[in-house]
């Protein structure tokens, strides 16, 4: 059983910047790419951004130069620094693992950018 849990949410100014935290229970994180994702009231789930277990990495166009995932393995743990904040930013993230054993969501984190 894989747990993950979200943490690091809060609210911002534009321009500033937060760091989001998900750890992970469970032996299957190292070998498994991780995803962060966002929801906006109103809007579909988007993906953000994504990192493979090689520590490859995606994102979406509308958080490129501006957001950077990573991820400790010895931590199970990914991480989402999110810099130049803006309020079009504002969501409630939720990070993924889609593994064979099954796909995973954490519990979410509200982030929220004032103007």
């Amino acid at each position: 059983q894989v747990q993950l849990v979200e943490s690091g949410g809060g609210l911002v100014q534009a321009g500033g910047s937060l760091r989001l935290s998900c750890a992970a229970s469970g032996s299957i994180f190292s070998i498994n790419a991780m995803r962060w994702y966002r929801q906006a009231p109103g809007k579909q789930r988007e993906l953000v951004a994504t990192i493979s277990s090689g520590g490859s990495t995606n994102y979406a166009d509308s958080v490129k130069g501006r957001f950077t995932i990573s991820r400790d393995n010895a931590k199970n743990t990914v991480y989402l620094q999110m810099n130049s904040l803006k309020p079009e930013d504002t969501a409630v993230y939720y990070c993924n693992l889609a593994a064979i054993q099954g796909n995973y969501w954490g519990q979410g984190t509200q982030v929220t950018v004032s103007s």
